[in-house]
């Protein structure tokens, strides 16, 4: 009885571990050469058969248990009504808790140590029962087709994207903290596009070729960066781009004038509006670009992208803001306060101030307080958005140019206002 029972029970906690195997953890070992991981992988392509080896076996054994309990029970007591209620209750419950639910717990909490041992006499198993489980599986796949199914057609296994990064989520401590926020950011670049992460077209660093030579003189000797567009009048009548370092030599000369620069320029790269972030790293790789001006659908210029942008979005920020910019001195003062721009982003805001804006709607501050108001805000006028005051200082053309951000103290209900939008005067 204690040896039917204990085979009885190793069917259970092997079909229990086989299914709950993780298929991917599974894979890695096949890929180490791992002979019992082989084995593991082999007999789980043969699902149908498996599963009616591990069945076949089970309820023989069960079988074979309740049969011989009875034959004691009416030898020792007779074959009396209660005697055999009793010696039935006697074997459910013995198998239910030593040989169904005990076992098929240990298998689901520990599948990868249970299954890949049990591999072995599993397919041992599986060829001396080879000719009943197929005449049973043929009788199976014609009920099964019968009613629509047909497992042979089974697609493989495919992640979403979402699923990834809830496995990327659930990693804990098997990847670094650094390494899961890289991979959660790549996962992000296809859902965002370059109007997500673009300089706007206010924060600019361009030439102005209708500017006087002392004015050239002053941008070309100040300019923080490389490579500036060069337009002529406005921003919307880009001309090329210029390489600063090309221009340098044009310093030295007592006068130049702007058809020396015209001279210098290159063809500049435009980007659609709404192109996705991980296609456009795509372009840049093809077309050995590393900057490139967003446009919208009329030509008029909404933005800079570049490279660096693209993989500060991947591995997080460099050190490579402007002296004096906006965002040089973003961070939390000791009361809890920031002063900010009204054209910020609010994915830099999210990603340097841990704030948890919605990204959804409007992309800057802001578009996110014009939305909130419904009508051209004033100075004075402050808003919350969950645990965050926003308090609007200076209003100028009609949008906020400059705002100050409270960080309001942890509460108990914070978690349920954080959708909360409050205006007041």
């Amino acid at each position: 009885m204690v040896l039917l029972v204990l085979i009885s029970a190793f069917f259970s906690i092997a079909e229990t571990s086989m299914m709950a195997l993780n298929r991917f953890r599974l894979g890695h070992l096949v890929r180490q050469g791992k002979r019992s991981a082989r084995l593991t992988a082999k007999l789980l392509g043969k699902t149908d058969r498996l599963l009616g080896t591990i069945l076949l076996g089970n309820n023989l054994v069960n079988t074979l248990i309740t049969t011989l309990v009875t034959a004691l029970a009416i030898h020792a007591f007779g074959s009396d009504d209660s005697v055999l209620l009793v010696a039935t209750t006697l074997v459910a419950l013995v198998l239910i808790i030593f040989a169904e639910i005990t076992p098929k717990v240990i298998g689901a909490t520990y599948p990868e140590r249970i299954a890949l041992p049990a591999s072995y006499a599993l397919s041992v198993l599986m060829h001396l029962f080879s000719p009943v489980v197929w005449a049973i599986n043929l009788v199976v796949s014609r009920l099964l087709r019968l009613v629509g199914v047909r497992p042979d057609q089974q697609e493989p296994t495919r992640l979403s994207l979402d699923e990834m990064r809830t496995i990327v989520l659930e990693s804990g401590h098997f990847i670094p903290q650094k390494h899961r926020s890289i991979l959660l950011n790549l996962f992000d670049l296809e859902r965002i596009t370059v109007d997500d992460v673009m300089i706007p077209r206010k924060r600019i660093e361009a030439l102005d070729l209708a500017t006087s030579e002392t004015g050239l003189r002053e941008q070309l000797a100040t300019c923080y960066h490389n490579k500036l567009p060069v337009f002529e009048g406005e921003i919307n009548r880009v001309v090329g781009m210029l390489h600063v370092r090309r221009a340098l030599g044009l310093l030295q000369r007592d006068s130049f004038g702007t058809e020396e620069i015209r001279q210098l320029l290159i063809d500049p790269y435009f980007v659609p509006s709404g192109t996705a972030v991980f296609r456009q790293l795509q372009f840049f790789q093809e077309t050995r670009q590393r900057i490139g001006l967003v446009i919208d659908e009329y030509g008029e210029v909404l933005g800079l992208i570049t490279l660096e942008d693209i993989i500060e979005e991947i591995i997080g920020e460099f050190t490579t803001t402007a002296p004096g910019g906006p965002e040089s001195d973003l961070r939390w003062n000791e009361a809890g306060e920031v002063m900010v721009e009204g054209g910020a982003p609010l994915r830099e805001l999210n990603r340097r101030l841990g704030t948890s804006f919605p990204l959804d709607g409007p992309r800057t501050l802001n578009g996110l307080i014009l939305e909130a108001l419904q009508d051209l805000p004033e100075s004075s006028a402050s808003l919350r958005f969950g645990p965050i005051v926003v308090e609007i200082l200076q209003v100028e053309d009609r949008m906020v140019r400059n705002a100050r951000l409270k960080l309001l103290p942890d509460r108990k209900d914070a978690q349920h206002e954080a959708d909360d939008i409050a205006a007041s005067a």
